[in-house]
This record gives structure tokens, sequence and C-alpha cells, in this order.
């Protein structure tokens, strides 16, 4: 019974923290793409703030401050895609396949060129990195019975990122839902022409939700290297950009159920990972590492014609004379 319990708090420990820069780059896809701006940049963004992140910890900078640095560069991205598709009205796909790229390419070189290590930073030390908040108090907790395991394991062996990115799904949804701001932004990518019609402005609600995109964007990536990890390498985000556009798209660019959605991703990925140690017979290991990204195609195989996008989304508004 033990040994379940400890098992079942190992998954649901792995479950919650390979979740967070999903559910982070989910909810950042909620904002920009309700304000009706279609953002494939979220992978670039992202990877670009990782690399800040851990080039500063490696340099000694505090984890807080690595942490705004990071977001920072991804609202330098996210002000850059709103450049060219709100401002310019450019291709908002075309916008965000180029940060993608960009963010791949520069990292890597940079990282090279600066360290040669191949494009990975050097080791960020334990004071420079986001660790667990209550590592005492989950090595006691652990010996309370049956249960303290699950717990210990399960809850209280989480740093404050892990936390924030599952407290930002309920107050984004309170901020989407509930509020004035919310139901602006949601109306501007349904009917930006109505929007206009009462004053507000299209541009600055567009401009303020990738900006939410890009804050968001920043902590995922500072979790990767400040948190996940200890460095940086050339294309860690492995895809994980693109996961949380297909969490967003299954939960129907709602915040509680792309949420959901990546909690489900984050199951796979960690159960994966343990599946690779069992003894499975003939099943190769490569397959089970493909599973959450298999989920990924099958979703969107499955509902991204079912489910409906804001009105506007992708949709440049040009204001009527």
């Amino acid at each position: 019974m033990d040994d379940t319990l400890l098992m079942a708090g190992s998954l649901l420990g792995a479950t919650l923290r390979i979740s967070v820069p999903l559910v982070l780059c989910a909810l950042a896809g909620v904002y920009s793409e309700r304000a009706g701006v279609i953002d494939i940049g979220l992978e670039g963004k992202m990877l670009a703030a990782a690399f800040t992140a851990a080039c500063l910890g490696a340099a000694g900078w505090p984890a807080l401050g690595a942490l705004l640095a990071a977001c920072g560069v991804a609202v330098a991205l996210s002000l850059l895609h709103g450049f060219a598709c709100i401002t310019h009205r450019g291709q908002q796909i075309v916008s965000g396949v180029a940060i993608n790229i960009i963010a791949a390419g520069l990292t890597a070189v940079l990282g090279l060129v600066w360290y040669q290590q191949g494009g990975r930073t050097p080791e960020v030390a334990p004071e420079h990195r986001f660790t667990a908040l209550f590592p005492e108090t989950a090595t006691a907790v652990r010996e309370w019975g049956s249960f303290g395991p699950l717990l210990a394991e399960g809850l209280l062996r989480h740093d404050v990122l892990v936390w924030l990115a599952l407290g930002l799904v309920p107050v984004s949804y309170w901020l989407l839902y509930r509020t004035r701001f919310g139901l602006r932004l949601r109306a501007v990518g349904e009917n930006p022409a109505m929007v206009d019609a009462a004053g507000i402005s299209v541009g600055w609600l567009r401009y303020r939700a990738v900006i939410a995109a890009g804050l968001l964007c920043g902590i995922a990536g500072t979790y990767l290297t400040l948190a996940q990890n200890a460095a940086f390498t050339p294309h860690m985000t492995a895809g994980r950009g693109f996961m949380a556009l297909a969490a967003m798209v299954f939960g129907q660019w709602h915040p509680l159920r792309a949420g959901a959605a990546c909690l489900l991703f984050g199951f796979l990925d960690a159960l994966a990972i343990r599946l690779q140690g069992s003894s499975l017979g003939a099943v190769p290991v490569e397959l089970i590492q493909a599973l959450p990204y298999l989920l990924t195609v099958v979703l969107l195989a499955g509902f991204f014609g079912r489910a409906r996008a804001p009105h506007a989304l992708g949709q440049p508004y040009v204001k009527e004379r």
C-alpha cells in the first residue's frame, strides 16, 4: 500500500511539474487568440525566455531578476508580433513562424559562441534557481502513515512557479469571464467593429493581450531552465508550445478546460517516462516517448473541426472611415 501511494505521489508530482510550461503557454494562447491574434510563436518566445534566464542565472543573477529579464525578452517578441500583425495588419501565422525560427536559430548560435559547449549554457547554481518551497515540511509529512508519501511527493516538493502556473488558471478564468477587461477582450476577438463603435481601441486591447501572452511565455521559459532543469540546451522546448496550442484548441479557448487538457498531456508524459523503466515486452521505448505527441495529433484531428474559434481570429481590423 505504501509503495503504491508513493508511486502515485511521484506520478502526481511529475504530472504537475511537466504541465507547468504547457499550462502557461496555453493560457498565453487563450489571451492572444481570444483577442483575435493567432499566436504560433509561443514556442519561440518560451525558448528565448529559457535562454535568457539560463544565461543570467549562470552569470549569478538572482532567480527573480532572471525571471523578469526573461519575461522582458518574451514581451519584446510579443510586441514585435503585435507590430507586424496589429499595427501593420500582417499575416499572423507567418509572423509567428518567423519568431519561432529566429528564436531557435539565435539561441543556438549565441549559446555556441558565448559558451563553447555546443549551444548549452553552464549549469545554474542552486542558489540562483527556483527550488522547492517546503522541503523540510515534505520530509516531515512523508512519515505520516500511509498517505504521507502521497502528500509529500505529490504536493509539497514544488517550487513557486508550479503554484503560480496552477493559480493562474482560475485567475485567468475570473479575469476573462468576470471583469470588464475580459468582456472587452473577448468581444474584440468576436466583433472588433462593435468594440470600436463603443469608443474602445481595438489595437490597444489586442496589444494588451499579446503582452499578457509574452509574460506567460517568459515565466514558462524561465521554469524550464531555472526550475525543471539547471541549464539551457538548444531546442529544449521540444514542441511544448505546439502542444499548448493543441490543449488550447481542445479546451475551446477556455482557461479551465485548456488547463485540464495540459494536465492530461503532463500525465501522459510523466507516465511515458515511468513506463520506459518497466518491462513492456516488445513495445519500443520510442513509441512510449511519442505518446504525448500522438495524443496531440489525435486531439487536433478529432476536435479542431468541432471547436469554435473566436469569430475574428486571424483577421486584421481595418477601421472604417
